[in-house]
Formats: C-alpha cells, structure tokens, sequence
C-alpha cells in the first residue's frame, strides 16, 4: 500500500514554536469516477465538518430503487479518507457488485479533531441521508439519493474504526429517531476497532497497554469518560448500554483469523448474541487472513468471496 506523508499544523505558537501531524499511513487522493463508467461516483460537501463520496452503479434502464450503504472508512481515528484510493477502489467495486447506492463518509481524523468529532459527523452524515425521504423536492437534496433510494433498505457499515463508529450509529439510532423515522435495515462490521482495559482471552494487562487499538483510542479520545472502558471503545464494559438496543435488523460481523482486533470482535458477536437482542447476526472468519485483508487486496479469491458475501448481505 502506499504511504503517503502529510504534516498539518496542531498547535502553532509562532514565534517560538509549531507542533505539527504527520500522518505516515495512508493512500493517496484519487478524483470521483466519472458517469460513463461501471459505478459514477461524485463528492457532495454537507456541511463545514463533513463531506461525502457517492457511489451509484450503472443498471438498468429505468433504474429500480437501489439499497443505500452509508460507510464509515478505518484508519484507527487518525488517517484516510473516503477520497482515497484504497476506500474509492473498496467502494466501487462493492456498489458494482451489489447494485448498491454508496454513501462514503468523510469524518474529521484526530489529533486535529479529537472524539468525538468523528461521531458527530458520522451522525450527520446518516441524518443528511435520511432526511431525503421527508422532502424529495427540496433544492438541496442530492439527486441520486432523492431519485434512486430505497429508504427501507439503508445500511451502515465500517471497517476498523469505521467498524466501531458504524456500532455506535447502530447503538444511536436504538434510542434516537433518524429524520423520516427512517429505519436501519443492516450493518456491516469488519474487524471493529475495541478495547478495554480486562484481559480477554489469553491476553496480559501488559499486553493491552501495547496494544495499537488501546493506544490509538488513548490518542484520540483522551477526555473519555473511564478512558479504555468508555462504551464508545468498549461495548461490554460494566454500566455499558446494553446491545439488545441495538437500532437495526440484523448485522454481520467479519473478524480475521490472523488479525489481533478479533478477540475483541469475537467479544462483542458473543455480546450481541447474549444480550437478547431480537435481530439476526452472522460472524464471518476468515482464517489465515489479516486486518482489513478485502480492502488493502481485494484482489485475492478470499477478498472477491467476501465482497460478494458482503453485497448479497446488502442487496437481499
């Protein structure tokens, strides 16, 4: 994967001083696709804090009213985009293969924008979607969405930390209404981005201390109430809300045999099942395979499996 290297300005206190980001993981920007290919893609800006890339598949003629997937990119917090290449590549060729309209999130990245930015956006981005349904007239309303939506097919889903951002906008709209009373049908969960500060599994305290996923939240969100343990990061910490009010239908989980997020995915499936909730959860591992493998390669016959899996979990 390509790297690319960014430094932006967190605090300047010229004369004397700046300390800046640099950002060491990531791919590069890459331009909407243009409306003569296989999947049309366009950038829409909702707002000063966020921006979105849509994704909208070539079908047939008149096109039928399509499932929407609002995704939410991983990047532990800090990095990538849902302007990159790797996220534009993933996006397209999920909206291809499951005739999906595709609504890619960007989200502010810490440090510049501790959580709970990212949540807060990533809220507003589904509210922006949703609010099509109540008005499908209105001069601001995005085309694509207005004329090609099935508003009772909406999704979200994420990897990484998007995983964890898409399990805190199911636990959201579990207790508080989308625009339209817009329903969550589905969630899409890959290698989701949890920690907390008990051992799981065969895991050390010293251990947990190391581990990137509890120093990157650290890093992100250091005012959490009850650090490591804040629900957000931990779902099945003691005083968490319980999952069973989980705002949507069903879910799946993908988790990796080869990945160090899984033990903590595991967790939560586990957690999910036992809670009482009243939808329909499938757990996927790929053994063998690491983080984020049908992203970074979605080349390899594994990856095309998955993503095929994935768009009939969307389109049925």
């Amino acid at each position: 994967m390509a790297s690319t290297t960014k430094l932006e300005v967190l605090t300047d206190l010229s004369p004397f001083i700046k300390v800046y980001t640099e950002r060491l993981l990531g791919t590069p920007y890459v331009s909407p696709s243009p409306e003569d290919t296989t999947v049309a893609s366009k950038d829409i800006t909702i707002s000063s804090n966020v921006s979105v890339r849509l994704f909208l598949p070539k079908l047939s003629d008149p096109m039928p009213k399509l499932p929407i997937l609002v995704y939410y990119h991983g990047g532990g917090f800090c990095v990538e985009s849902a302007f990159s290449f790797q996220y534009h590549r993933y996006m397209y060729l999920l909206s291809a293969v499951s005739g999906a309209l595709v609504v890619s999130v960007e989200y502010r990245l810490a440090p510049e924008h501790l959580l709970p930015a990212a949540y807060d956006d990533s809220w507003d981005a589904l509210k922006w979607v949703c609010s099509h349904v109540l008005d499908q007239t209105h001069p601001e309303n995005d085309q694509w969405i207005t004329n090609h939506a099935d508003f009772n097919r909406v999704f979200i889903g994420g990897d990484s930390s998007g995983g964890n951002i898409t399990h805190n906008m199911a636990m959201r709209a579990g207790s508080e209404s989308l625009p339209g009373n817009v329903k969550i049908l589905g969630a899409i969960l890959s290698y989701p981005h949890f920690s907390g500060s008990n051992p799981i599994g065969d895991e050390s305290p010293e251990a947990i201390a190391q581990h990137l996923a509890y120093r990157l939240w650290l890093s992100a969100y250091p005012s959490a109430p009850n650090g490591a343990d804040n629900p957000s990061i931990n779902p099945l910490a003691d005083g968490a809300p319980s999952l069973s009010t989980l705002g949507l239908s069903k879910l799946i989980v993908n988790l990796a045999g080869d990945d160090d997020f899984t033990p903590r995915g595991s967790a939560y499936a586990d957690g999910v099942k036992n809670s009482g909730w009243k939808g329909e959860l499938e757990v996927v591992v790929d053994e063998g395979e690491g983080h984020c493998y049908h992203i970074t390669d979605p080349e390899t016959e594994k990856a095309k499996n998955l993503i095929k899996h994935l768009a009939s979990f969307i389109s049925q």
